[in-house]
């Protein structure tokens, strides 16, 4: 339109002038053509200040649209750049709400393995694969002080409706809210992991050598183990941190020879009869070392009467020792723990009564279990730089989960167990492993089998 108003202009400016040269007294056309001109002029002028309202308009709109966009980002979308690292004792991935300046954050891990057994393999006992788990974080960042965060998991590929050991399940691992008040005091609430070993907290698959966790932190420390509660967390100084919570208690009905897993509670309309202690502190005097340990404490027979029997109150005093060095492709950790069950007369027999546990079985006054572990990443030393690992490892462990036993009782020999582990982890990627391991058993008596492990895991 601008282009043919200016057309018409140019036809009318040469009109005009050849009426001039023509008639020379035709003032009359000359003086409407000069009208037509300016009204011309002014309609051009009009397109042109519409035509720049438009722009204006399509910048604002743009600069909204852009403004919009980068909330999006902020709010609903996860950083592909973020730096993974645990912060305040979770995992790198668990962590990512964290690195969220504000709103959603999704982050996950799964693994997966095929076990097979080489060695003493006893009858009815099969090769397995399984996938394991594969679990979502979701946090929640509503300000700079206020987090929520949780992981979801689902075991063993699906669910069923039975209480046998091969159905899966979907169960909440954790989920709280955390207050972030100040670098020395931060409370936190709700279903929280249990700060006690490597393990309980910081478990995705690319964190930890081996295909399998460690016995020791599954049978003494029952990892994954999370209960109700609230408590503190935060560093006493740049290089100490700490973790203090009151949470649910055990249920000692759950208590068996050879762990305490069963005992665990997990949130699910959880006993609160009898109330927990649980802290943790780790010093690190440098950025490669790390020292620290954890107790547990409390009874946890829950004031029960079954079937007229009634469950004593079963103090569980449980504390542990652990050290970990990672420096020049060298990753070392040993944990060395001990479990204390008090009234453990008083309730292996009312665990007989109940059937709880068989009548030859005998609940221990004391558990103990410890291991060591060394690896070392090869690549890091033969192409300095790269963001891929491979590294061998070794690790050994020592438990007994019927360390003492009341007298009077007979204790179970096979709860004593001393198992090596070795094999090599390869990390394509910083989020993607590659296990491979050989497990051998060595009971004090009795046989297990040895196992191949071929195992896969991520994190995001």
């Amino acid at each position: 339109m601008v282009r043919m108003l200016v057309g018409t202009l140019a036809v009318l400016s040469v009109s005009v002038g050849a009426v001039a040269v023509s008639y020379g007294v035709d003032e009359h056309r000359i003086q409407e053509l000069e009208r037509q001109m300016a009204e011309m002029q002014k309609e051009l002028q009009a397109l042109r200040a519409e035509k720049d309202r438009e722009k204006q308009e399509a910048e604002r709109r743009t600069g909204i649209l852009a403004e919009e966009f980068e909330k999006l980002k902020t709010n609903l979308t996860i950083p592909e750049d973020i730096e993974y690292k645990s912060v305040y004792g979770l995992g790198p991935a668990a962590s990512r709400v964290y690195g969220v300046r504000r709103g959603l954050s999704i982050g996950g891990y799964a693994e997966g393995y095929y076990s097979k057994l080489v060695s003493d393999k006893t009858p009815g006992s099969r090769d397995q694969s399984d996938f394991l788990r594969a679990v979502v974080y979701l946090g929640y960042k509503f300000n700079d002080w206020i987090v929520f965060n949780s992981e979801i998991e689902l075991e063993h590929a699906f669910t069923q409706p039975t209480k046998s050991s091969s159905a899966g399940e979907v169960a909440v691992e954790f989920a709280y809210l955390d207050f972030l008040l100040s670098p020395y005091a931060n409370a936190r609430a709700g279903l929280l992991l249990m700060p006690v070993g490597f393990i309980n907290e910081i478990h995705e698959p690319n964190t930890f050598f081996g295909v399998f966790r460690p016995e020791v932190e599954q049978r003494i420390i029952p990892t994954t183990w999370r209960e109700n509660g609230v408590g503190l967390f935060g560093n006493l100084t740049e290089d100490i941190e700490y973790r203090l919570y009151a949470t649910t208690g055990l249920n000692a009905r759950g208590f068996s020879p050879t762990n305490l897993r069963s005992a665990r509670q997990r949130g699910a309309r959880a006993i609160a009869e009898d109330i927990s202690v649980v802290g943790r502190i780790d010093y690190t005097p440098t950025p490669s070392l790390l020292l620290g340990g954890s107790f547990y404490t409390g009874d946890q027979g829950q004031d029960q009467v079954v079937s007229g029997t009634r469950i004593p109150d079963t103090n569980l005093t449980l504390w542990e020792l652990h050290a970990q060095y990672r420096a020049y492709g060298l990753e070392f950790r040993t944990l060395f723990t001990m479990a204390n069950i008090g009234d453990a007369r008083e309730l292996t027999e009312a665990l007989r009564l109940t059937k709880d546990i068989r009548a030859t079985d005998t609940i221990a006054n004391t558990m103990l279990g410890t291991y060591v572990e060394l690896g070392y990443d090869i690549l890091s030393l033969i192409y300095p730089g790269t963001e891929q690992y491979f590294a061998p490892f070794v690790r050994f462990e020592y438990y007994d989960t019927q360390r003492s036993v009341p007298g009077g009782f007979a204790r179970n020999s096979n709860a004593e167990q001393r198992l090596w582990t070795t094999g090599f982890s390869y990390k394509p990627h910083p989020n993607v492993v590659l296990k491979v391991d050989y497990r051998n058993f060595s009971p004090v008596s009795g046989k297990r089998p040895h196992e191949v492990n071929f195992g896969i895991g991520l994190a995001f």
